[in-house]
């Protein structure tokens, strides 16, 4: 399959070649006016060929802008596993998932951020810094880390806000992809700690930028069971069996601390927790344990 070279400019990588992205829009058809932005913003891209995909979650993707083709899927599949499955259909060394309600505004974005991987191999993933469209302040999630600070400050993460992110395929493929049993939630931590689990980092780039509309999390009907089952997936999942109890545990006592001053939250909470024990999570690949180690040594033992 062929791939679209980007208006502009080429640019060339470390080897002298014109950097090629493979790139996933997913989308489930509901926000076309989004949609169209966000993939006006990938066709933009300049000084990298790219190789766009949208994928229609349960619809069949129409009207696209040429040098995007459509894929498909005729039930919503979740979000981790709509992206993993638009990325057979892709062709380059870089993959680029971008949600269909966010948009980058730089036409170098692509660029840029290839070229932090060209200049650091210890890169394994990058999820630039999301602003709100409206300029409105942007809500504390939105930046990956323990201490917030200035989202404007760049620094290694152990967790991804998914909706814009750039990592080489081979990286992806050696962590198996997205959760796709998750549906939705925390699959943006799985991929982070399976990218460490490489040897590489998680990297938030604060001086790039996506833009995201400013919308509660909550707006799922199922947000807190999804949120709790697969906050108990992860870790059984992902971590050594000694840190399972360790880290499920510390996150109950978060979410207690929280529902104290919203008790409706606990009950589907819970109810989630539970389900996260008696269902399977899917496929067990623990991180090795000098991975818990140099994550330690970055400042998030993988207990909190």
């Amino acid at each position: 399959m062929s791939a679209a070279r980007a208006p502009g400019v080429a640019g060339t990588n470390r080897r002298g070649a014109v950097p090629t992205v493979g790139v996933v829009v997913l989308t489930q058809g509901t926000r076309p006016e989004e949609l169209g932005r966000a993939l006006a913003s990938v066709l933009a891209q300049r000084a990298v060929q790219v190789d766009v995909v949208c994928v229609g979650n349960g619809w069949e993707p129409t009207g696209l802008p040429d040098g995007v083709r459509a894929l498909a899927l005729s039930e919503n599949l979740g979000i981790p596993a709509g992206r993993n499955a638009g990325v057979p259909h892709t062709t380059g060394e870089y993959l680029f998932f971008l949600d269909d309600d966010e948009y980058v505004p730089s036409e170098t974005f692509l660029a840029d951020a290839i070229a932090r991987f060209d200049a650091d191999a210890s890169l394994g993933v990058l999820q630039p810094r999301v602003r709100t469209i409206d300029d409105s302040p942007a809500p504390r999630r939105w930046v990956p880390r323990l201490r917030k600070g200035d989202p404007a400050r760049s620094s290694a993460v152990f967790a991804l806000i998914e909706g814009a992110v750039v990592m080489p395929r081979a990286v992806f493929e050696a962590a198996d992809g997205w959760a796709a049993p998750f549906f939705y939630a925390h699959e943006g931590i799985e991929l982070a700690w399976r990218v460490w689990d490489q040897g590489k980092r998680a990297w938030y780039a604060g001086d790039l930028e996506a833009r995201h509309p400013n919308v509660p999390t909550t707006r799922h009907a199922d947000f807190y069971w999804r949120n709790a089952r697969n906050r108990v997936w992860l870790a059984r999942r992902n971590l050594p069996a000694v840190f399972i109890p360790l880290y499920v545990g510390a996150w109950t006592g978060v979410h207690v601390l929280r529902g104290a001053k919203s008790p409706r939250t606990l009950r589907p909470w819970f109810a989630g927790w539970a389900a996260g024990w008696r269902e399977h999570p899917g496929k067990r690949r623990p991180i090795r344990w000098r991975t818990v180690w140099r994550m330690t040594l970055a400042g998030r033992p993988p207990v909190i």
